[in-house]
């Protein structure tokens, strides 16, 4: 079933082997409690770490993500032998550091001749059938284990998911709570009386903001050995490393959640949906990198939270919003991937075949809100849930980029980006190209939505109040071609009505101004016609 990952292989080797099993462990799974879960015995079985440049090519990684996976794995697989653990790592400098995934875990097969090869669950359908190509090339045994990391297993999502006619988040997430019993009175209701205080989180700054600065890990010698082979190996990746500070280990991971609690968790709630120029993290927690690669436990960060509100030092929208990221939004894009199966990456309802604009790998555009959140990602390999959504995201919806483009962007340039995660997030939430499984309405907005949210619109060369003309804010004059496109499509959508209301007031005249204004936009842009064939 394509929600399942843990079914195994029945293939036996013919001779008994030196080494019992060897241990794949993926540049995201760097718990080292992975091992004990697969039941390895340090004197007899290997563990495999594999670094290979297709995985910073193919769709192209930001240099910082890239550098991020390699050395929090190096720094791993020094732990693990420090821990008494045999590790065959291949590097980018290996002598077969140049071959894919699959070639360089078939040599290792082949060199180590395991008795079986085992594994957590990866995290992509393409890892899954490399390794199983790889074990069936060779006639070995797979096995693979659920990953505990996670606080739904794909099964219990599926279990869910089967029979509704839309997967709606809330729903979900009070069975998380429930399920978990995180932030419940003792009679099993939500503390303060509701679920949910995304009504107080929408609050933008008036003022120029102060938000506390966030820790920095600056590179170790690791770290700089890192970068040096990435630059020699990989010298063409997109991004600036020279602000490189993420951090690498569990320790620095476990010091960055400790200085998200204390200095920003307070007023992450009532700003997580702010934007303003000059301040790329704000009051954002910045640490999907480190749940992503497995540096930090869902659970810890959860109880952490927690702590703080049960202390009086966090109020409950703060930390209800922040759990709500953590068991509600992480947990059920991920059940989508493995339950909408293979073919979900490849969606389009909308029917968008645009080309994404050059400014995004440059970050070279005259919008400001673009600059700046484009600004973010190149420096930082960064940008907050709202930045993503609602400026990156929107612009390639509302302007008609085919989704896959958009998503092969987002896999490659953030540095917490994974595929479980990434894919849902764009191909379901900003691009709504699964036709309402993530998201029952389109993100999309106007310049109206930016200038509310934000200041960029004051030192913008676009005028947010115009639709149409050569200095009417882009936003704008796409997003009302983006609904007189959809209007049919949109017609039988709730969500949509007062939107579509608003698109039936424009006369025939307007929808024609508006429908050359956006052709013109996407042409200066290089996005292109948004049909097919384009």
């Amino acid at each position: 079933m394509p929600h399942s990952l843990s079914g195994m292989t029945t293939r036996r080797r013919r001779t008994s082997r030196a080494v019992g099993t060897l241990a794949v462990v993926l540049g995201d799974q760097l718990d080292p409690a992975y091992l004990h879960v697969l039941g390895l015995d340090p004197g007899r079985d290997v563990v495999a770490m594999m670094e290979v440049p297709s995985a910073s090519t193919d769709p192209p990684s930001h240099v910082q993500r890239s550098v991020l996976f390699l050395s929090a794995m190096r720094h791993h697989a020094d732990a693990l032998r420090q821990a008494g653990w045999r590790v065959a790592y291949r590097s980018l400098v290996s002598d077969d550091g140049l071959r894919d995934f699959q070639q360089t875990l078939g040599g290792l097969i082949a060199d180590l001749e395991p008795r079986e090869v085992a594994c957590i669950e990866p995290g992509s359908h393409g890892v899954r059938a490399q390794i199983e190509r790889a074990c069936a090339a060779s006639d070995t045994t797979l096995r693979v284990a659920p990953d505990p990391h996670f606080l739904c297993t794909t099964d219990a999502f599926a279990d869910w998911a089967t029979g509704r006619r839309e997967l709606i988040l809330e729903y979900f997430y009070r069975q998380q709570r429930r399920t978990l019993g995180l932030l419940l009175t003792e009679d099993g209701k939500p503390v303060g009386g509701s679920w949910n205080y995304d009504k107080d989180n929408r609050k933008r700054f008036r003022d120029p903001p102060d938000p506390p600065p966030v820790a920095r890990f600056d590179p170790d010698a690791v770290t700089r050995q890192v970068i040096a082979d990435v630059r020699r190996v990989l010298p063409d990746l997109p991004g600036r490393v020279d602000r490189f500070s993420w951090p690498v280990t569990r320790a620095q991971a476990l010091t960055a959640l400790d200085d998200f609690i204390e200095n920003r968790l307070a007023l992450f709630g009532d700003y997580q949906d702010a934007m303003w120029a000059g301040h790329h993290t704000l009051y954002h927690a910045l640490l999907s990198a480190s749940l992503n690669l497995k540096l930090l436990d869902p659970r810890e960060v959860c109880a952490a939270a927690i702590a703080a509100y049960d202390a009086g030092r966090a109020p409950l929208n703060a930390v209800e919003g922040f759990v709500r990221q953590i068991i509600g939004w992480r947990e059920f894009v991920r059940g989508v991937y493995w339950h909408a199966g293979e073919g979900y990456a490849r969606l389009n309802e909308l029917d968008q075949h645009g080309a994404l604009p050059e400014f995004y790998w440059s970050g070279n555009t005259d919008m400001n809100c673009m600059r700046h959140a484009l600004d973010s990602v190149l420096d930082l390999a960064y940008g907050h849930h709202i930045a993503r959504l609602m400026v990156t995201g929107n612009f390639a919806l509302i302007a008609g980029v085919h989704p896959s483009r958009v998503n092969d962007w987002y896999l490659g340039m953030y540095a917490d980006a994974v595929e479980w995660v990434t894919t849902p997030n764009t191909v379901g939430m900003a691009m709504h190209a699964d036709g309402g499984v993530v998201g029952t309405k389109p993100y999309a907005a106007s310049g109206k939505y930016i200038q509310r949210m934000s200041n960029y619109c004051a030192a913008c060369r676009y005028d947010v109040r115009k639709r149409t003309g050569d200095d009417a804010c882009p936003f704008n004059t796409l997003y009302w071609d983006f609904l007189i496109r959809n209007e049919a499509r949109f017609r039988d959508n709730r969500r949509m009505a007062m939107s579509l209301r608003n698109t039936a007031r424009l006369g025939s005249a307007e929808r024609v101004e508006i429908s050359i204004s956006a052709r013109a936009t996407r042409d200066r842009f290089g996005v292109g016609p948004v049909g097919a064939g384009a």
